[in-house]
């Protein structure tokens, strides 16, 4: 006994040498586990009925810790006082305990995790504060829902219904500053933002709070994010409705808290419940399973027993009774790897001198790791679903329910889960089984009833009563005042974006006060860029006027529905009628000149080679034949030519060219037409490759994007630009021209030129529009006024009242009209018809390929004898007629050897006489 005794003293010195060690044998048969709640919370209440309730099922259970009984010391504390929770918490971390339930709160859990840390202690807790986590606390393990994960689905909801800004109230303390941290960082990802956050402490008075719901009722977002705890979240709701604060145009959104509430008490208030009608809550999602189903059954019996028989089971009744249960599970397997349960001494709780720290009583779990990593492994389906920890230390697939609280109950419209990232109206267990599809296409909700009881969404926000003026930044224009400009007489702004602005803010369903402020000095146009960079600083909270919508500008600020399509133009002087005696010859290049008189020789010699030998008109002397080719092929520009085509073949290229003509005929008209009786551009510059080519100087306007558009998009020097401030500038600078210190042209956006036009008749516009862009309001991002002011824009283009103020300001004059008829005098260019010559040069090569090759066979086919001059001789010689041909070959073969030659005067064949002597061969007969 006494070797026995020492061997054992031994291993333990070995084991244990920072101090002496309290051990136990493993497996003992009792295990002791911890537990901090909150007696008089509802969660507190409900996760000490599902402890009690999972340690029956687990100490009757022989298949799970092979006799070992597991027990439970719960410690109560306040979550709300913590200064007096931490004392009460470290107060019981002196028992001996290998885990510990909880704490159910965020502040208290902070504290234990330091001392579960030092003394080896799992930490089995379903507070949800995010910045818990495993890499700061190892022996954290969080069973339940991360606040990470509810406000990306608070924010997904948000973004869901297209709000941008939100109003965020939440308890002072660490579970709600931090869930107000994970939601502003789950809203930026989505480009939406807490324009409004309010904080409140535990034990703020009745007074205090409604002080906070006014203030909240005086900002700008109608959507508000309540995090709190259920007491003071059902006292908010009630001041809330108090203040009117429940109706139309609010939306609520409180966190998990609610669900968590409503589904523990089975006895709310009817007046309650009717409060909080239209509230949209989250509730960590549950799927169904066979344990769920179990523990719901026998819930009643337990709560009664341990005296919470007003509590019903919640989600963090079923995250309690699986942490008990992974925690068993754990042990199970700890004991079956030969862990042993012991404790020792933490040498670091004394001070250098050896006096202690009175925390000599706390004990360090010399197995605590071992213990971690068997927690961190288990895998089984509990009453929560499937219990399973991810990398992170987390439960797989977080997910929620989005309930809508209607009548006397909660409706689920939907679920949010981190495994797609969007929201649904599928149960997220079904979508595991597939590839995550995150396509914002597919979220999809129910419909929701919201506050004062409409199925309309709201707006989200509104301007309060006392909203301050809007200060709205206008450009003080020197040029082209219609648009937008100060009236030195009066100070008051008018102009056609004025009137836009004003008529378009008529048809909000709010009053909005706002005042103008003047960009600029007057006597030149400001600088656009400038005026948008004041709207991104909020040195003016919106700018209205002629500001373009450019592709830089729209990355810093939002803009509304462009009011009015614009782009930019060239603008280049134009020339007076035409009065030279060879005006007839500029229709055409030189070159489609040549082509043109080249193909008339080609088809006139084609077609001759094609008539010659059947057709007489065609035939004659050389010469003859010559000038017949020269007439027939130039008579068909008018369509006289008076020589008939026999072959089919010569009908065929004829009737191609003939169409040739009647298009270069027309075009020909045409053209000549409009050079002799229309203005012509007076500059080699027609269109945007002309601009960048040339080497002249170019002009734009003084403030506009142009001179920015086209030195980085076009890449023209900006040594080339010249800056012009006023019409009569632009119309000096064209007419002196590059050589004279003016400008070749003038780059400007379409609706300065209409309106330059309609008093400068000896200008015009070269091309068409090279860019597309539109006039718009600049506002912050995220601005809600944008989107509203962009719908009222869309509103009045279709009732035509935006026709009506552009018509009223940009006034046309008969310059204007004149202008219309300005043209580029483009001459007509050969490759202009390509397309037409080339056919009729393919029907021609194909028509003599076809002729020659039937000339040859007949030749093949009729001379024995074969050359290449008999062969010419061949074709030139005239075929004779086709009648006569067959009449004569069936006569010579029906006669025969014996017919006498008298039986050929029958034949109907002209055939000269052939003298004999003074007398012909007919006197001879006669």
């Amino acid at each position: 006994m006494e070797i026995a005794f020492l061997t054992l003293l031994v291993l333990s010195l070995l084991l244990f040498p920072n101090g002496i060690c309290k051990s136990l044998a493993a497996p003992p048969p009792v295990v002791n586990i911890g537990s901090i709640l909150q007696f008089n919370s509802t969660t507190g209440g409900v996760a000490e009925v599902a402890i009690r309730a999972a340690l029956e099922d687990i100490n009757s259970d022989p298949t799970v810790l092979n006799g070992t009984t597991l027990k439970v010391k719960i410690k109560d504390t306040n979550c709300f006082d913590g200064f007096l929770g931490m004392v009460q918490g470290l107060q019981f971390m002196e028992t001996d305990v290998i885990a510990i339930v909880g704490p159910q709160c965020s502040t208290i859990s902070h504290i234990i995790s330091y001392v579960a840390n030092e003394l080896r202690v799992p930490l089995m807790s379903f507070a949800s504060d995010a910045t818990l986590s495993t890499i700061q606390f190892p022996f954290f393990v969080r069973t339940g829902s991360s606040d990470l994960y509810q406000m990306a689905a608070v924010a997904a909801l948000v973004d869901y219904n297209h709000w941008k800004i939100v109003t965020a109230i939440y308890i002072d303390n660490d579970y709600g500053r931090n869930g107000i941290i994970a939601l502003d960082d789950a809203l930026t990802a989505k480009r939406c933002k807490i324009s409004y956050k309010v904080a409140f402490p535990a034990n703020a008075k009745r007074s205090e709070l409604i002080n906070l719901l006014v203030s909240v009722s005086y900002m700008e977002s109608r959507v508000i994010i309540l995090h709190t705890g259920a007491e003071p979240g059902l006292k908010f709701f009630s001041m809330a409705n108090q203040l009117n604060m429940m109706g139309n145009g609010y939306v609520w959104i409180a966190t998990d808290w609610l669900s968590a509430y409503l589904d523990a008490n089975s006895s709310v208030p009817a007046e309650t419940i009717s409060g909080m009608q239209g509230i949209l809550t989250l509730r960590p999602h549950i799927p169904n399973s066979k344990m769920k189903s179990n523990l719901i059954s026998k819930w009643s019996r337990q709560s009664h027993k341990y005296n919470h028989s007003d509590l019903r089971v919640n989600t963090y009744g079923f995250y309690v009774y699986d942490s008990v249960w992974a925690l068993a599970r754990a042990l199970d397997a700890f004991f079956g790897d030969g862990g042993r349960i012991s404790f020792s001494n933490d040498s670091k709780l004394h001070d250098e001198a050896g006096e202690t720290l009175h925390l000599e009583a706390m004990s360090i779990f010399d197995m605590g790791n071992k213990l971690l990593d068997n927690i961190r492994k288990v895998n089984f389906t509990g009453a929560s679903g499937q219990v399973q920890f991810d990398a992170s230390g987390d439960l797989i697939h977080p997910a929620y329910d989005i309930i809508n609280l209607i009548g006397n109950g909660m409706r689920t419209i939907g679920f949010w889960s981190n495994y797609s990232g969007l929201l649904s109206t599928i149960s997220p267990e079904a979508l595991y089984s597939k590839p995550p599809n995150t396509s914002l296409a597919n979220q999809h909700l129910y419909d929701v009833i919201w506050p004062g009881e409409t199925a309309q969404r709201p707006r989200g926000w509104a301007f309060p009563s006392n909203a301050k003026e809007l200060k709205i930044g206008v450009p003080n224009r020197f040029s082209f005042k219609e648009f937008v400009t100060e009236d030195n007489a009066t100070g008051s702004i008018n102009g056609y974006c004025v009137d836009v602005f004003t008529q378009a803010l008529a048809l909000l369903p709010y009053p909005v006060s706002y005042k103008f402020i003047p960009f600029g000095s007057g006597t030149e146009n400001p600088s656009y860029d400038k005026l948008i960079h004041m709207v991104e600083s909020n040195e003016f909270d919106a700018a209205i006027g002629d500001i373009a919508i450019t592709m830089t500008r729209t990355v810093t600020i939002d803009f509304t529905q462009p009011f009015i399509e614009t782009g930019l133009v060239i603008l280049a002087p134009v020339k007076k009628h035409i009065k030279t005696s060879w005006a007839f010859l500029q229709p055409f290049t030189l070159e489609m000149w040549c082509v043109t008189g080249s193909f008339f020789l080609i088809v006139g010699v084609v077609v001759w080679v094609l008539e010659h030998r059947i057709n007489e008109d065609f035939r004659g002397p050389p010469s003859q034949q010559i000038i017949t080719i020269f007439w027939f092929s130039f008579s068909t520009l008018f369509f006289s030519h008076r020589e008939n085509t026999m072959s089919t073949l010569g009908r065929g290229v004829l009737i191609i060219w003939l169409f040739v003509v009647l298009i270069i005929v027309s075009s020909y008209t045409a053209s000549l037409t409009s050079i002799l009786t229309v203005q012509q551009l007076d500059t080699s510059i027609k269109g945007i490759d002309d601009l960048k080519n040339s080497d002249d100087p170019v002009g734009f306007q003084v403030g506009s994007f142009a001179q920015d558009y086209m030195v980085n998009e076009l890449n023209i020097s900006r040594s080339r630009l010249r800056a012009l401030g006023s019409p009569q500038e632009y119309a000096d600078a064209l007419q002196l021209g590059p050589k004279k210190g003016g400008v070749m042209a003038i780059v400007d956006e379409r609706p300065y030129v209409e309106l330059f036009l309609s008093t400068y008749c000896k200008i015009a516009v070269a091309g068409t529009d090279f860019t597309s862009r539109g006039w718009g309001f600049a506002f912050p991002r995220d601005s809600p006024l944008q989107v509203d002011l962009s719908t009222a824009i869309l509103s009045l283009s279709e009732n035509g009242e935006l026709q009506r103020i552009r018509d009223k300001w940009v006034k046309t004059g008969e310059c204007a009209t004149d202008n219309s008829e300005f043209v580029d005098s483009d001459q007509l260019r050969l490759e202009s018809f390509f397309g037409l010559f080339l056919i009729c040069g393919v029907a021609c090569v194909l028509a003599l390929l076809i002729y020659f090759g039937i000339m040859l066979y007949k030749y093949l086919r009729h001379e024995p004898r074969r050359s290449l001059r008999r062969f010419i001789s061949f074709v030139h010689n005239k075929d004779p007629p086709k009648n006569m041909e067959r009449r004569s070959m069936s006569l010579l073969e029906s006669s025969t050897p014996t017919t006498p030659m008298s039986s050929l005067a029958a034949l109907d064949i002209e055939r000269p006489a052939r003298p004999v002597g003074n007398c012909s061969a007919v006197d001879m007969e006669s």
